[in-house]
């Protein structure tokens, strides 16, 4: 029987969310060479794995925090998905900006809330971990008690998982790196050779060429 990570990442390949190019690797907005390209937002066009996706993410939410009073949605990408997950367990949604707005009533926060609520946090990817760990800081800050986050995908790198250590934030994703390489390899999109070099990049991303 699959697990859900490997259920969530064959729906990811077959939409193409994620490309594997080990040997032509992406280039990111930081600069880093990467053999994989993730955009979880595809998902959206896809009713059955949007669907699936919302409905993983709900029972999450229902195992690990049955006393969650709000879903928080990291912009942009997890806007939408929190909000399925809002709607599916019939909780209040907001979401958190990357930075405040500079007209206006300038929030940073967007939607309805108060101090003291439950609040859990639902974002498509982690990478480092840096831009989801500020929605985290900035929900405290606004007096929420964040119960942990939950995310699509994780890449799985050392420093996302010392990151959430040091803030003191549970973190759960649906899939991951290592249970993608695994899912892919065994039904042909990627080869054995191409193995060593995705797990060579995993280790040290920054110096990966």
């Amino acid at each position: 029987m699959s697990t859900v990570a490997e259920n969530v990442a064959l729906h990811l390949l077959k939409i193409k969310a994620i490309k594997l190019e080990p040997t032509h690797p992406f280039t990111w907005a930081s600069g880093w060479k990467s053999p994989i390209y993730c955009d979880n937002r595809k998902t959206l066009s896809y009713p059955e794995v949007r669907a699936y996706i919302r409905d993983q993410f709900a029972a999450v939410v229902r195992e690990k925090y049955p006393d969650a009073e709000v879903i928080a949605g990291v912009a942009t990408g997890a806007i939408a998905q929190g909000v399925l997950v809002a709607q599916e367990l019939n909780l209040p949604f907001i979401y958190v900006r990357s930075s405040a707005k500079s007209h206006g009533l300038e929030n940073l926060i967007e939607g309805n809330y108060k101090a003291g609520q439950k609040v859990v946090v639902v974002e498509d990817l982690i990478s480092t971990g840096g831009s989801s760990l500020q929605a985290v800081e900035a929900l405290r800050n606004a007096g929420c008690e964040v119960l942990g986050m939950t995310a699509i995908f994780t890449y799985g790198f050392q420093k996302a998982v010392d990151n959430f250590e040091a803030a003191h934030c549970e973190l759960t994703t649906l899939s991951n790196y290592s249970a993608m390489i695994d899912l892919a390899l065994k039904t042909g999109y990627i080869q054995e050779s191409d193995v060593d070099k995705l797990k060579e990049w995993r280790k040290s991303p920054e110096t990966y060429k």
